[in-house]
């Protein structure tokens, strides 16, 4: 569909100014860095059964709650930290996420610096055709499958292969702006 600048985009970019922004600008690029991979990571459990505006929209309330994403430092929360969250209208108060948040922090702590980049990049297929439509665009792949499998097995929680897709698509690990879309060519670059 044609934005206000004419360019042609994803259909679900262009409702709001947030996703028009997002799209063009971040979606499908690639992500490295174990603590900017953990902010997505978490990003993509909370928006379970949301919009992804909202998320979208409390990004700003995320890094300030969750000191920037940093593994090291929420590792360190505590329970005091924990109700505090609870209680932080600058974020979704859900206990389960901010649970597995806080305990994804502590085993991801325990990890070699990079190990979270090599392991979710790992997974990365070969890229495929451009999608067309919206249809062409999958939930779940063998390879969101295979990345959440491995994800659980290390101890990392909320993360089922659906979430884990729509990581690979925010993180660039899979690029699925449609064929037409402007952003297909500067988002996710084939890997050599």
């Amino acid at each position: 569909m044609a934005g206000a600048d004419g360019g042609l985009r994803c259909p679900w970019a262009l409702s709001t100014p947030d996703y028009v922004a997002y799209h063009d600008t971040e979606w499908g690029r690639p992500v490295h860095g174990d603590d900017a991979l953990y902010e997505r990571l978490c990003l993509e459990a909370f928006q379970s059964g949301l919009s992804w505006l909202t998320i979208l929209r409390r990004r700003e309330g995320f890094r300030k709650a969750f000191s920037s994403f940093e593994i090291a430092k929420v590792a360190a929360f505590d329970e005091s930290d924990a109700e505090r969250l609870l209680a932080d209208e600058g974020i979704i108060r859900n206990r389960a996420k901010i649970a597995a948040t806080l305990a994804n922090a502590k085993v991801l702590a325990g990890w070699e610096p990079g190990e979270l980049d090599a392991l979710i990049w790992s997974h990365a297929p070969e890229p495929g055709r451009a999608p067309r439509s919206i249809a062409d665009v999958p939930a779940v792949t063998a390879e969101s499958t295979a990345l959440s499998k491995d994800l659980k097995k290390a101890g990392i929680r909320f993360v089922g292969p659906t979430t884990a897709y729509a990581l690979m698509q925010a993180c660039g690990l899979v690029n699925d702006h449609l064929a037409a879309c402007v952003s297909r060519e500067t988002a996710a670059p084939p890997r050599a």
